[in-house]
C-alpha cells in the first residue's frame, strides 16, 4: 500500500516524546472505525487508512515494549510493529464484526517477530513454527529465573510441541549473551577475551606432529612406494597421486591387459602395503 506519513521516530530522536504524540492521538469510536474502513476497503481512500492507523500507534508501542527483554532497540521494535499495522490496515474487513485491534494484533506480533529472528544472532534453530512457538512463549512460561527442571522442560515441550531438549538448548541459548573477542577500538587497556586464547601453534608437541606430517607426506610416501612392485606402482601413482582427477579402473585394466576388479584387488593390496611400510618405516630425526 502506498506509504503513509507517520510520527517521525529515528534512531536520534526521543522515543518518550513519541510515545506522548501516540497516546495523544484520540482512539477511534466503533462507528468512526467502521466508516473509515468501509472507506478504505471500497474506495481505496489513504487519508481513511492514515486515521486508522494513526489511532492504532499506542497498540504497536505497548506490544512492542512486551519484547524489551531480547535486547534490541525499542524504536526498531516500534517501526517493525508498524509496519504490520499498516498491512493489517490494509486487509481488514470491518463487515465481519471484529474491531481493528483485534485483527492487526497477529500482524503487529508477526512483523515483530520476523525482526527479533532476523537480527538475534543467537536464535539459529527456529525456524519450525513450533520452535518459533517456543522462543517466543519460554519467556513468560517459566517460572523465576532458575533453570528448567525435567519436569517443567517436559511439560513445556508437550504443550509446544517440541522435544524436551530443544527447550533446554533453546533455555540455554536465550541465557546466554554476545562476547566480542577484540577489543572496541580506541581500547588501548586492559585485555580482550581474545587476549587469553593459547597460541598452540608453536607448541614443541605441535610442531614435532607438523614435521611428522610432512615427512609422511614426503620422504615417508615415497619410501612406501619403493616396496611396491613396478605394477603396484603404476597403479597407485595413477589412481592417488596424479596432478589430475586420476586414472579409473577400467582405464588401468586396459593398460595391463586384465579386468578392472583384478585392478581394484591390485590397487587394494598395494594401499595396505604402504600402510604398513608408513606404520614402520618412517624415522623422525629429533
Amino acid at each position: 500500500m502506498t506509504t503513509i506519513a507517520l510520527p517521525v521516530l529515528s534512531a536520534n530522536g526521543s522515543l518518550e516524546q513519541y510515545i506522548q504524540t501516540v497516546n495523544s492521538i484520540p482512539m477511534l469510536t466503533p462507528e468512526e472505525e467502521f466508516e473509515l474502513a468501509t472507506r478504505q476497503q471500497e474506495q481505496g481512500d489513504l487519508e481513511a487508512a492514515k486515521r486508522l492507523v494513526l489511532s492504532h500507534l499506542r497498540v504497536v508501542v505497548s506490544i512492542a515494549r512486551g519484547y524489551s527483554g531480547y535486547g534490541l532497540p525499542q524504536a526498531d521494535l516500534i517501526q517493525e510493529g508498524n509496519i504490520g499495522l499498516m498491512k493489517a490496515v490494509k486487509r481488514f474487513e470491518p463487515t465481519r464484526g471484529v474491531r481493528l485491534f483485534s485483527f492487526a494484533v497477529h500482524w503487529i506480533k508477526a512483523e515483530i517477530h520476523e525482526f527479533i529472528l532476523r537480527n538475534w544472532r543467537l536464535v539459529r534453530i527456529a525456524t519450525t513454527k513450533p520452535q518459533r512457538k517456543l522462543f517466543f512463549n519460554l519467556r513468560s512460561m517459566k517460572q523465576g529465573f532458575s533453570a528448567l527442571s525435567e519436569k517443567e522442560a517436559q511439560a513445556i515441550a508437550e504443550q509446544l510441541g517440541v522435544k524436551p531438549e530443544e527447550v533446554r538448548e533453546m533455555e540455554t541459548r536465550m541465557s546466554g549473551q554476545d562476547m566480542a573477542l577484540l577489543a572496541d577500538e580506541g581500547d588501548d587497556e586492559g585485555f580482550a577475551p581474545i587476549d587469553w586464547l593459547a597460541d598452540s601453534h608453536h607448541e614443541p608437541t605441535r610442531a614435532m606432529e607438523r614435521r611428522a606430517l610432512d615427512t609422511l607426506q614426503g620422504e615417508g610416501i615415497e619410501h612406501a612406494l619403493a616396496t611396491l612392485d613396478p605394477r603396484s606402482r603404476r597403479i597407485i601413482e595413477a589412481r592417488w597421486l596424479a596432478d589430475d582427477s586420476g586414472a579409473t579402473l577400467h582405464d588401468l585394466a586396459a593398460e595391463f591387459g586384465v579386468s578392472a576388479e583384478r585392478i581394484r584387488q591390485i590397487e587394494a593390496k598395494a594401499l595396505g602395503k604402504m600402510k604398513a611400510a608408513l606404520s614402520h618405516g618412517v624415522v623422525i630425526d629429533a
